[in-house]
């Protein structure tokens, strides 16, 4: 038996095998890709929707809180909130998260303010 007919023999027995290995492979490495890539996704608005909710409640619920105070309830609140959930956050991201909804919150505010003005006038 010379060289050709050994890798012919070889490729007309496994090749089908391998070829469904190969493939079998490549498509496991690309779901774990976009699942890594959902959860990240899903996460980040997870994140988000939290600080929103943080923000409105510790608005609400300690209106005899200001500054530094308000802004570490909300902290800790938010990270206990996610840590439920499962997902990790660093303190900076979460210090941002909440300086965004915070932010967001009083444009909300300053637009309802301000249309409230329009109003009365």
């Amino acid at each position: 038996m010379n060289f050709n007919e050994i890798i012919t023999n070889f490729i007309s027995e496994y090749g089908t095998t391998i070829l469904y290995s190969v493939i079998t492979i490549v498509f496991t490495f690309l779901g774990t890709v976009c699942k890594n890539l959902a959860k990240k996704y899903l996460n980040d608005k997870t994140k988000q929707a939290v600080a929103k909710t943080v923000v409105q409640a510790v608005e609400q619920i300690y209106k005899d809180l200001h500054g530094e105070e308000k802004l570490n309830m909300a902290i800790d609140s938010a990270t206990e909130m996610l840590a439920e959930k499962g997902i990790t956050v660093t303190e900076l991201e979460i210090r941002m998260l909440i300086e965004a909804a915070v932010g967001e919150f009083n444009e909300a505010f300053k637009k309802t303010s301000a249309t409230t003005e329009e109003i009365t006038e």
